[in-house]
């Protein structure tokens, strides 16, 4: 298979400088060490008054409100920027998987498949841990890039039962966080019209044996331009999202993720570079008291282009939750920086996930599934909170109609991080039966949508647990505070998931990782600028 050759070439250090747009910088290490790296050119020493690193929920909204109070931010992503618009070529295709699905590995990391490839930049990383795998975006815009879209904001006693620490902050975030992220995304429910078309046919069966099966059904929150949906029922662009071909990102354009909503913005002001291909390999603190990156600018095979050191008065860890956890593990073993809290590393979830196939329903499914994942069933009755959601298969075998479903809960952060120097990298493991109650559950309901729609259901995650909603390993109340200010250490900020201990209320995280950062920047502009930095 012929590799993919990126269409945005990286500018080079000093173009970038002499643009004063120096692209998007890194998160932490990904299990390419340093002595991977072959050649170095000369170091390079930058003096910043506040970085972030990373680019996804939280990063795009500390960005932007960094800008808007008048900071100049320089904003670190490992990942290219992707680019899309009608029938643009950005990102792979399902059936064609190439490099670009995956970052800097010779083979697939979703789907199976024995493709090999040279390694690339490509926009998700798998992170394999002890009894669980943690899927990661590796992107300008994190995340938000090949996530489905489910924007959904947990209940105020879900929310409450999932993040005790912060349930007092509740009601600011219903009264104008929340709703902020919902203007700025621009979500909405999928339209009549477009759930009528043919290929929306596996949603509306979903919708019609939820019911039988306990569940509420409802329409799924999305930040998706459906014009977009549109036209591809019309014929004028080739399909991806009618066809739910939407796992590296959405080659037509029209969904609202952070690097066209949050990171545009900050961007616009003139007071945000962006980076990409930038990789933070330590954090640490010197003699001054001052924050200092150890970053290396890559090339999109991982070589090293140039060794940086940035010193930054004020730096926001944003670099997801196993990102942000391994730089902060790292830091803590290796003595980089002093007096970290003991919790670093604890407090790590997956969101209670679980993925599951229904295979050859007794209705009419239609022969392909429109996306992304526009309806699910809430369980009124269940003792742990459950929320199920169809998401739509890009794959049809013949003779076969498989339906992806998932099913996400409450469950405790029993994960935890510890330091590996052979590898220079923390190491995840997950104790297996800390969701073994949910996970029954879920289960249990699955089989009842099976029981009324026909079909068979096959748990996919049984030999292999995975999660794409990593949550945890710097907890509000033990490593930060409400604020995600790292205990005892002033300037330096966790505003991604890495600080929300194990799950989000049996919903996606991914409002609820941006309405905390929002709610956290209004403090820390109010409280912590011309202060702290």
């Amino acid at each position: 298979m012929p590799e993919h050759t990126s269409p945005h070439p990286t500018l080079s250090r000093r173009s970038l400088l002499g643009a004063t747009a120096l692209g998007a910088v890194a998160l932490a290490a990904t299990g390419q060490t340093r002595a991977a790296a072959s050649t170095r050119a000369a170091g390079t020493e930058l003096r910043e008054r506040a970085v972030v690193v990373g680019t996804g929920f939280g990063g795009g909204v500390t960005a932007l409100r960094l800008a808007q109070a008048g900071v100049s931010t320089l904003v670190l992503e490992r990942g290219l920027r992707w680019p899309t618009g009608p029938d643009a070529t950005t990102f792979c295709r399902f059936a064609n998987m190439d490099n670009r699905s995956a970052w800097l590995t010779d083979h697939a990391i979703v789907g199976g498949g024995d493709q090999t490839w040279t390694p690339y930049t490509g926009v998700l990383e798998a992170v394999v841990g002890n009894g669980m795998t943690a899927m990661c975006g590796a992107a300008v815009g994190g995340g938000s890039i090949m996530y489905h879209g489910m924007t959904l904001q947990p209940t105020k006693a879900d929310f409450a039962t999932s993040i005790p620490q912060a349930a007092g902050l509740y009601d600011d975030l219903d009264l104008w966080a929340y709703p902020t992220v919902a203007r700025m995304l621009g979500i909405s429910t999928v339209p009549y019209d477009i759930l009528a078309s043919d290929p929306y046919k596996s949603s509306r069966l979903f919708q019609d044996i939820a019911p039988k099966a306990g569940l509420t059904p409802f329409k799924v929150p999305l930040p998706i331009d459906w014009a977009y949906v549109r036209g591809e029922l019309e014929g004028l662009y080739d399909p991806t999202y009618t066809t739910s071909d939407i796992a590296f990102g959405v080659n037509n354009g029209g969904k609202h993720s952070i690097d066209v909503t949050y990171l545009a913005q900050a961007e616009s002001t003139g007071l945000v570079r962006v980076a990409p291909l930038h990789v933070v390999r330590d954090l640490a603190m010197d003699a001054n008291k001052k924050w200092v990156l150890s970053v290396d600018r890559i090339d999109t095979a991982g070589a090293v282009q140039e060794q940086i050191r940035i010193t930054a008065d004020a730096v926001f860890l944003n670099a997801g939750s196993p990102g942000t956890t391994r730089l902060l593990v790292k830091s803590r073993a290796k003595g980089l920086i002093p007096d970290l809290p003991d919790a670093i590393g604890t407090g790590w979830g997956n969101n209670g996930d679980r993925i599951w196939a229904w295979i050859n329903p007794t209705g009419d499914a239609g022969t392909q599934q429109g996306g992304p994942a526009c309806v699910g069933g809430r369980d009124p009755n269940s003792a742990i909170p459950l929320t199920v959601v169809h998401a739509g298969s890009p794959i049809q075998q013949p003779g076969v109609t498989a339906l992806t479903v998932v099913g996400f809960g409450i469950v405790d952060g029993a994960g935890t991080w510890a330091y590996d120097a052979d590898s220079d990298d923390a190491v995840l493991t997950w104790p297996t039966d800390t969701d073994a109650e949910l996970q029954a559950l879920i289960a249990a309901r699955m089989q009842d949508i099976a029981t009324a729609g026909g079909g068979i259901m096959i748990d996919t995650n049984a030999q292999a647990p995975s999660t794409w909603h990593s949550l945890g390993g710097v907890p509000m109340g033990d490593a930060v505070d409400l604020t995600g200010r790292v205990l005892g250490h002033k300037g330096l900020y966790v505003l991604d998931g890495a600080r929300i201990p194990g799950s989000t209320g049996a919903c996606n995280p991914s409002m609820t990782i941006a309405a905390l950062a929002e709610h956290s920047m209004r403090t820390i502009v109010r409280q912590d600028l011309g202060r702290v930095f």
